[in-house]
């Protein structure tokens, strides 16, 4: 049983790292798109989508039914957060970029905000097996036995160049976005977690991926990921 939170620099490959991961260990990989195609995907017929069994046997499957209760158990509390407005209410924080998220939300409170993404991520770890890109996983999980938390870094100018690979951009254009959005990381990380995101203390492994191969970061991972923890050594 595993659960690892990955969280990285933008433009260190923490999203691709994290699918290798969980297909070394064979277990679900879940970042902030997957769950945002979960709640879109209520719009149509439940029945279209999961089985009103519990014994859903795909992601796409435990994501829906996961977010189907989620909100059935938010409407039925009656707080004033922003689940009451449904699957679309969910759809929109989700969707926040970091930078957009720190910046506020005028519908939807800090506490409302936090109190979402900590709900959401408890859920989708409750059965383990799986990989958690960022949103404050390795904050929401800190005292989870079962977590596995990292941290992916990796020298500015290679950031910029794998952000003008992926989007297909100049060096110009992708140094522009990966400050920005580096920037927005960390100042989201200290309104709602109240921490320095890129401080080692706050994760089992630190990675610099400018100095490893992507495999030997993956292998450091799951290997990290399957020893067991230290009450049970």
């Amino acid at each position: 049983m595993a659960i690892v939170t990955l969280s990285g620099q933008i433009g260190a490959n923490a999203r691709d790292i994290g699918r290798l991961v969980a297909r070394r260990l064979a277990i679900d990989y879940v970042d902030q798109e997957i769950l945002i195609e979960a709640a879109r995907e209520l719009g149509v017929p439940m029945e279209s989508i999961v089985s009103h069994d519990e014994r859903t046997e795909t992601l796409s499957e435990r994501l829906a039914h996961m977010v189907t209760n989620f909100l059935e158990r938010s409407a039925a509390a009656g707080a004033a957060d922003p689940m009451l407005g449904g699957a679309g209410g969910l759809d929109m924080v989700l969707s926040q970029t970091y930078s957009e998220a720190a910046a506020g939300m005028d519908d939807v409170s800090d506490d409302d905000y936090v109190q979402t993404l900590a709900n959401l991520i408890q859920d989708v770890a409750e059965h383990d097996n799986v990989v958690l890109i960022g949103r404050g996983s390795q904050v929401v999980l800190r005292e989870h036995p079962n977590a596995t938390h990292v941290l992916i870094v990796a020298p500015e100018e290679l950031r910029i160049a794998n952000v003008a690979q992926r989007d297909g951009i100049s060096t110009k254009e992708a140094e522009k976005i990966a400050r920005g959005q580096e920037k927005g990381r960390v100042s989201f990380h200290q309104k709602f977690f109240k921490i320095e995101v890129n401080d080692p203390s706050h994760y089992h492994l630190a990675l610099n991926v400018g100095r490893l191969t992507q495999d030997q970061v993956v292998s450091l991972i799951a290997d990290t990921a399957q020893l067991p923890a230290p009450d049970d050594a």
